[in-house]
């Protein structure tokens, strides 16, 4: 995995390196077990950011969000959610919104992530990027699985390298 996350941060240095402003949108069910990743990590880098990272705990409604994205006027948007993508548990994908179909992922959310990366290109000028993390189990339950808490670890540690 290792390997597999130092990946992830060198493509997320790339997408980051003109970054002015960034929004880093963590999502998820707190009561799904790993569904929960995304808004875990972004708890995880609360009062580790400068002043030109927005944090936002979406849980399971990014839609709800739009609003308080707009008014930061970010340059880049990275949305953080559990994904089923056919992967080893923990591993994780950078992807750029117009090649969401490309992948077989299974969302829980009302509004497919799609729908939501859509109209937020439309009320923004924002470079968006969805991080998906492969789950182990999204039971119901509270807490990550070994895997998916180890790889949560490593993506906090690579954002607070490359964020402004």
């Amino acid at each position: 995995m290792v390997s597999e996350e130092c990946g992830v941060e060198k493509e997320l240095k790339t997408w980051l390196s003109n970054a002015e402003k960034v929004v880093v949108a963590g999502i998820g069910n707190p009561i799904r077990m790993d569904d929960f990743v995304g808004t875990k990590i972004v708890q995880d880098l609360w009062g580790k950011v400068s002043d030109r990272v927005y944090l936002i705990e979406c849980e399971t409604v990014p839609e709800n969000f739009m609003q308080q994205i707009v008014d930061f006027n970010p340059t880049h948007v990275l949305l953080i959610d559990a994904a089923i993508l056919g992967l080893k548990p923990g591993n994780s994908r950078l992807i750029r919104p117009e090649r969401l179909m490309a992948f077989p992922a299974y969302s829980t959310h009302a509004l497919p992530l799609g729908m939501f990366c859509g109209y937020l290109a439309k009320m923004t000028k924002a470079n968006i990027a969805l991080l998906l993390v492969e789950p182990k189990k999204a039971d119901f339950g509270e807490g990550l699985t070994l895997e998916v808490e180890a790889s949560a670890q490593d993506i906090v540690d690579s954002l607070l390298r490359v964020l402004p």
